[in-house]
């Protein structure tokens, strides 16, 4: 839909640009894991600076000579710095983001010490591995994840990662509740498919919905004669051209399940209305193809 929506809508024949919009959009979400897991590390870093700094203050009170380690001990977080495979994929993208931009890294930090939990999580010195990882997986839930002056930034770096900052966030969530003091290197670095299919599916999906895009419109304008085409938003048009295209050019994705999920995404990127008002013309476009034959799915319960 995004990248439809970045094309302006308009049917081409070199679709080669777009879909390397899309192929670029895509990993670019791996890149957002990336900065995600590499801020925890360099938070982890700036704890440690900051007792060393503490320490070495001439006048330090007898609690700085001698603070509590706990948090540069976390388990969880020396998983993380002591992972190689983790470094390669930093190393790979050969730009450490935090570097030029260390000050949102500040301020996580000291809104990380300002806060209960972290005053809650050092009323003690010890911990176990247990209670390192649910700490950081509360740290992440109520500090990182939810911080604007974070967001601002995630928005500015790239054009995408905003509305990929819901769907990494619970991936990492889910990534820190099954780590282990045994897992694997490679859990910190899963891969963006599950399998090449996925991504595959959404290159095809563009090329069939671009190629196809001034039939689709018209199907769409016969539906919508009593509508002025301006209070249609784009990104309707754009959602019913793909519901169209999932129709005709995918037999083996059910009906129900193609509107549902344009029903959706119509919920959190277009206006109020604009659900009910795809779902009508939708279910006018299936009955139609259902009583002149044209809905052509494969296997059982798809129609």
């Amino acid at each position: 839909m995004q990248t439809l929506y970045a094309s302006k809508g308009s049917e081409s024949e070199n679709i080669k640009p777009i879909e390397n919009f899309l192929v670029k959009s895509l990993d670019s979400m791996y890149d957002l894991y990336l900065a995600q897991m590499s801020l925890l590390i360099e938070i982890h870093k700036k704890a440690e600076d900051h007792l060393d700094k503490t320490q070495q203050k001439i006048l330090a009170t007898k609690e700085e000579k001698n603070p509590n380690v706990k948090f540069i001990n976390n388990e969880v977080l020396q998983l993380l710095r002591q992972n190689a495979a983790l470094k390669d994929k930093f190393e790979g993208q050969k730009v450490n983001l935090w570097y030029l931009d260390f000050e949102y890294i500040d301020v996580i930090f000291k809104n990380i010490l300002e806060s209960d939990l972290y005053k809650a999580y050092m009323s003690t010195k010890t911990s176990t591995f247990k209670e390192d990882k649910l700490f950081l997986i509360d740290l992440f839930t109520e500090i990182i994840a939810p911080n604007d002056k974070l967001y601002d930034f995630f928005e500015d770096t790239r054009l995408t990662w905003l509305d990929d900052l819901p769907v990494v966030n619970t991936a990492i969530l889910k990534l820190l509740k099954k780590v282990k003091p045994t897992s694997a290197e490679t859990i910190f670095t899963p891969k963006l498919f599950k399998d090449m299919e996925d991504r595959d599916f959404g290159i095809e999906l563009l090329k069939k919905t671009v190629l196809n895009q001034a039939s689709f419109s018209e199907e769409i304008s016969g539906k919508t004669k009593n509508w002025d085409a301006e209070r249609i938003t784009q990104i309707d048009n754009i959602l019913m051209q793909m519901a169209l295209c999932e129709f005709q050019k995918f037999p083996s994705i059910p009906v129900k399940v193609t509107i549902n999920e344009y029903l959706e995404i119509a919920k959190e990127y277009s206006t109020p209305k604009s659900s009910n008002f795809i779902n009508g013309i939708l279910d006018k476009i299936v009955k139609e193809y259902k009583s002149n034959d044209k809905l052509h799915k494969v296997g059982r319960g798809l129609m």
